[in-house]
């Protein structure tokens, strides 16, 4: 019996050992593998588990198997959402609110933290900021550094092909920055012919996960796509699946979304569908439509590769024997948008390479429904995101979740599902402190009690929410209004006149978190 004894404390102490040696060298058996994946410029309904239309199999699959969030929330543009989403702290606090041609200052990347942690970080696609992520905590880069770009052609023109569109008046094209790990292009001409953004920077990433699959540490994926960002560029095949499908028009396909939103339970009668803010079908020539109609084509097209590619992660994921320890997460960073690109030497079809076209008001409209407003806004159009959570064995299948959320909230959540450590100071400069809270009573099927306040600002977009309550306008000299989004979450009545008081108190929770 004492020999049994002293056998079972030698092994119990041997694998205490062996488990403190893992810990301290940053592994941990148990830790879960991370992707977060971003789409850009993606509506609210755009995918089908929020109500489109369009083939989303791979999406819809993952919130059939996890959690579907309806008041999480970006900061209505590209680069503030992914500082927010990077950092942990508000683009107000590592100079980002106005500019992405700025170093990440007063704060850390989920990079540098959840590598202190003992993860493998792994970036492909979209950064839309000054510095090359190597720099800041990544293992591996690949994709675009700028903000947006030529789906199928970055760079100069190709022999044989016709000059890719590109943003700028004629000789003066602003040319878009790319890297590959530690070495920059500018321009990036890709010699493969069948390069398409969203399918490289889906090829980089199983490619890495294929050269770490033996590792035993754990991965951190960040793959942030830029589709359906314009310009309005997609293969012809996946064009094809969606011929006829927008003949009817802005009005039909915005009244199928929000009836299958309340078929599927992922709203219910409190949601009114806002007052609708596109043109009139009728009204529009027979060239208008067409034109508006292969928009739609095309930019379906583009959210159906996207979900394509998804697919390819979640099969590499099988094949390599992690998808049950993997949590996976997915959001976009802003609205649709109803920004319109001009340039003067556009030619081709839309949906080429050497047409830039962008989506407009109108089917922007659709593709936040039931919400009022766009990409730029502080309205509910242009800053609650679609997002999902899935995490087998940890967040019950096919839920659905109200709790308020923002993505400065993805630091705090990682850091607690990585064990890691936010520092105070970080290369010997000070750290500002997060300013998120975890997700991970969310994930476990509860709400969560909001203990601060969310502030938004972006252009003349400003906005504050609290305890259900939101104030909120656009321009800088009209009046708050006043929302309650628990029974009113498409902010259709106005209650600025009803509750004045609380319009000031929020206003002041506003003009201090600015003061800060």
């Amino acid at each position: 019996m004492k020999r049994f004894i002293f056998l079972v404390v030698t092994c119990l102490t041997y694998m205490s050992a062996i488990t403190s040696c893992s810990e301290k060298n940053g592994v941990h058996p148990t830790k879960p593998n991370i992707i977060l994946i971003s789409a850009d410029d993606l509506g609210w309904s755009d995918i089908g588990c929020y109500g489109s239309e369009i083939q989303t199999p791979n999406l819809d699959g993952l919130a059939e198997g996890g959690m579907r969030f309806t008041l999480f929330h970006n900061t209505s543009k590209c680069f503030p959402s992914r500082a927010c989403l990077l950092t942990g702290v508000y683009a107000q606090d590592c100079g980002y609110d106005t500019t992405f041609m700025n170093p990440i200052v007063n704060a850390v990347t989920l990079g540098e933290v959840l590598r202190s942690a003992g993860y493998r970080t792994l970036w492909s696609g979209k950064h839309h900021g000054l510095e090359n992520p190597v720099t800041r905590g990544f293992d591996r880069y690949y994709g675009l550094k700028d903000g947006a770009c030529n789906y199928f052609n970055p760079g100069n023109q190709r022999p044989g092909e016709g000059a890719p569109a590109r943003k700028g008046k004629p000789g003066n094209k602003r040319v878009r920055a790319w890297c590959i790990d530690s070495v920059m292009y500018n321009p990036y001409t890709p010699e493969e012919k069948d390069f398409y953004t969203t399918d490289y920077f889906t090829n980089y990433a199983l490619s890495w996960l294929d050269e770490y699959k033996n590792e035993q540490k754990p991965f951190f994926l960040y793959l942030a796509y830029t589709a359906p960002h314009d310009p309005l560029m997609a293969w012809p095949e996946d064009i094809a699946k969606y011929k006829g499908m927008y003949d009817g028009g802005y009005e039909k396909i915005r009244l199928q979304r929000y009836n299958k939103q309340l078929e599927m339970g992922l709203i219910d009668s409190t949601y009114q569908l806002s007052a609708p803010d596109y043109n009139n079908w009728k009204e529009l020539n027979e060239e208008e439509k067409a034109d508006e109609i292969r928009k739609m084509e095309v930019y379906a097209a583009m959210i159906d590769r996207l979900d394509q590619n998804i697919g390819r992660v979640l099969s590499k994921l099988e094949e390599i024997g992690k998808k049950d320890n993997t949590l996976i997460m997915f959001v976009s960073d802003n609205g649709a948008s109803a920004e319109m690109v001009d340039i003067d030497d556009d030619f081709g079809e839309i949906g080429t390479m050497t047409r830039w076209s962008s989506l407009g008001r109108s089917w922007a409209n659709v593709g936040n429904t039931p919400f009022r407003y766009y990409k730029n806004y502080s309205f509910e159009g242009g800053i609650n995101t679609p997002f999902i959570a899935n995490w087998p064995k940890k967040i019950k299948a096919n839920t659905i979740n109200k709790s308020p959320g923002h993505f400065i909230d993805f630091m705090a959540t990682l850091v607690d599902i990585a064990g890691a450590e936010y520092p105070k100071e970080y290369n010997n400069k000070k750290i500002t402190p997060m300013r998120g809270q975890s997700l991970l009573l969310a994930f476990k099927g509860q709400k969560l009690n909001r203990e601060k306040p969310i502030f938004w600002e972006w252009r003349h977009g400003r906005a504050v929410y609290f305890d259900s309550w939101k104030i909120v306008k656009d321009g800088f000299d009209n009046p708050w209004e006043l929302y309650n989004l628990e029974s009113d979450p498409t902010e259709t009545k106005n209650l600025a006149g009803q509750y004045p008081g609380k319009v000031l108190e929020m206003e002041g929770m506003f003009n201090n978190w600015k003061s800060r």
